[in-house]
Order: C-alpha cells, then structure tokens, then sequence
C-alpha cells in the first residue's frame, strides 16, 4: 500500500471512530470480538513459544515472561488479553496493562492502526494516557518526585 493511501486510510479511520453511526456498526462487539480473539490467540502463540510456556493468569492479564527483548516494545506488550514482556510485570504495569486489554476488547484488530495513528509518542498516545501513564512507568508519581526547594 503506498503511503498516499496508507494516509488516507488512517484519516478515513480517526474520522469515522468520532462518528456515532460508524461507531455503532465498526465498534459493535461481533466485529470487535473475533479480532479480540485472534489477536489473544496470536499473543498466546508468540508468547508461549518465545516464553517456553510460561504463561500464568494476572492481575486480569495472560502474562507470558521472560521474553526476548526484541519480541515486544518498550518494557512490554499487550496483545489481545496477552502482555508480552521480559519481566516489567509489576501489580502497577498490569493495572495499565488491563486497561489495554479493554481496549483491545473495545476496538478488536481497529485497535491497532487506532494505536498507530496516535502516535509512538506514549506521553501523548491517547491509548497510553488512558491506561495511565504513572502507571505505565511512562512518568513518576508525585509521591516519588523530590520536592522543590
């Protein structure tokens, strides 16, 4: 796909989520459900074999660690309800994490051309902020700032 196109794609994309009728029909749970799925499975997948099956249940994530550090972004990755990582799988990352794995149930596989038009940027990444920077390990909490004197 050429990037003309690719543009025009992704503006077609932005547009039509803050359209209440496309919503409905784009954001509808059977067709939002099955891409959750697919993109579970293929996480489970990518993260069972990389992990060796080490896979457990947490903090409402599948969480396969250690990884590889080249098999996920940043500290890790969520892929449907699957967080991919090395070990970054603190109580506080999981509870952003889980908001990632909502998001992947809202939006399906439009979750990621969403993402991506968000920016990589994860300060100003829609999707990040809402699952909470601080939580993330994007920022530092107040309570871990020195005061200013």
């Amino acid at each position: 796909m050429s990037n003309s196109r690719g543009a025009r794609l992704g503006r077609a994309i932005a547009h039509a989520e803050h359209n209440p009728r496309v919503q409905q029909v784009m954001l509808h749970p059977s067709l939002t459900r099955p891409g959750y799925w697919f993109a579970t499975v293929s996480g489970l997948l990518w993260g069972g074999v990389l992990s060796r099956g080490r896979v457990h249940s947490r903090g409402g994530v599948l969480v396969a660690s250690p990884l590889p550090k080249w098999a996920f972004g940043r500290g890790g990755t969520t892929i449907g309800a699957v967080f991919l990582t090395g070990g970054n799988a603190s109580d506080a990352v999981l509870e952003h994490e889980a908001v990632h794995r909502e998001q992947w149930r809202r939006y399906g596989l439009w979750f990621i051309p969403l993402y991506l038009l968000a920016g990589q940027n994860p300060l100003t990444n829609r999707f990040e902020i809402e699952a909470g920077l601080e939580r993330g390990g994007y920022v530092r909490g107040r309570s871990a700032r020195t005061p200013k004197k």
